[in-house]
């Protein structure tokens, strides 16, 4: 579709994109790696909104008050996080490790010819998902708000552009046409389901110590449109150009059950999700890319019932980055192949 005239803006110069692109390709890593820390703290001096959102998320998940070096770091994790989106961007291979809970499942759908509905969240690398899941083979309609200044997006589209389309929710009386006839069309859905701003439905789930609001549309599109929901989470480990992916069960819509049970059934799966989406906001904080208010307590509402959490295989932020150094034994690991010669990559399923 066709974007609209006035899109908003990234904060942060105009030039920053394209400076970082510049200073990463052609600064070493010793030299390249001090300037971003710097440039974070001039960041965290000059944006003092984002500043504020970020001690206010951190002091939940952490159960205090946050230190000034900690929202330093909540900065830098995003910096680090888009200059990994840019490295891929530019033609970086990208080595993605599937986790082995629930990797069955997805790759089964994955590798299916059924359309599906592919959710993830602002955290980490999941940026990357819709584009790994193109060089899977499958064409992924990816829905995003489109930004003036959103240079990794234009340059990702415009590197799996064969596979890739966007649908842009600026204007949403055109999005729902745009999505009706992209799901009739048999294309495949990626979209973020935290963020509540552009969502025409949301409901309460249990999240971060209160019963918080989140978008459901996802599911209904699932029941509307017969398709399964999958969310992948990505832990990105920058210094090894690698993503860890934890995958959700898939959730099938059940064509015998009627809509208030088919609901009941998608609202378990979505607390499961989010259950697995704190476990590693819990054990990585910094990754969780929230410089804008956190999900509001519900007033009311009834939450699902109570289902186990989806646990991956992390505990603490130590134990998360020392488990990742290696893969876990059964990982299946993936190649997003960002390279025009990739064959040197060949072999790593």
């Amino acid at each position: 579709m066709n974007a609209p005239a006035a899109v908003p803006r990234n904060p942060g110069p105009s030039w920053g994109y394209g400076f970082l692109l510049w200073a990463e390709r052609w600064w070493p890593r010793w030299f390249f790696r001090p300037v971003l820390l710097a440039g974070t703290g001039v960041a965290l001096a000059f944006m003092p909104v984002q500043r504020a959102h970020s001690r206010a998320y951190l002091a939940v998940v952490l159960g205090r008050p946050a230190t000034l070096t900690e929202v330093w770091r909540h900065f830098f994790a995003l910096a680090d996080s888009l200059v990994f989106s840019l490295r891929a961007a530019r033609g970086v291979p990208v080595r993605c490790v599937l986790a082995p809970e629930h990797a069955a499942a997805f790759e089964t759908l994955v590798r299916s010819s059924r359309p599906a509905l592919f959710g993830t969240f602002h955290f980490g690398g999941s940026d990357l998902l819709g584009y790994l899941l193109s060089e899977r083979g499958r064409r992924v309609t990816i829905i995003r708000l489109q930004v003036g200044n959103s240079t990794d997006t234009r340059l990702l589209g415009e590197r799996f552009g064969h596979q890739v389309s966007f649908l842009w929710i600026n204007d949403p009386a055109r999005l729902l046409f745009d999505l009706k006839a992209a799901l009739e069309a048999g294309e495949s859905l990626a979209l973020k389901c935290d963020r509540l701003e552009y969502s025409a439905r949301s409901e309460p789930f249990r999240f971060l110590g209160a019963n918080r609001l989140f978008p459901f549309t996802i599911y209904h599109l699932a029941l509307l449109f017969d398709r399964p929901v999958v969310f992948c989470i990505a832990v990105q480990e920058t210094a090894r150009d690698q993503l860890r992916v934890h995958a959700s069960p898939v959730f099938t819509p059940d064509p015998a059950a009627d809509r208030a049970a088919n609901t009941r059934a998608a609202r378990r799966h979505f607390q499961g999700v989010l259950d697995q989406l704190e476990t590693l906001v819990r054990a990585h904080p910094f990754l969780w890319f929230n410089f804008i208010p956190l999900n509001p307590a519900a007033t009311g509402g009834t939450l699902p019932p109570d289902s186990p959490p989806i646990q991956p295989a992390c505990h603490s932020e130590r134990s998360a980055e020392s488990t990742a150094a290696s893969p876990a034994p059964g990982a299946n690991p993936w190649i997003l192949r960002c390279a025009q010669d990739d064959n040197r990559m060949r072999g790593a399923d």
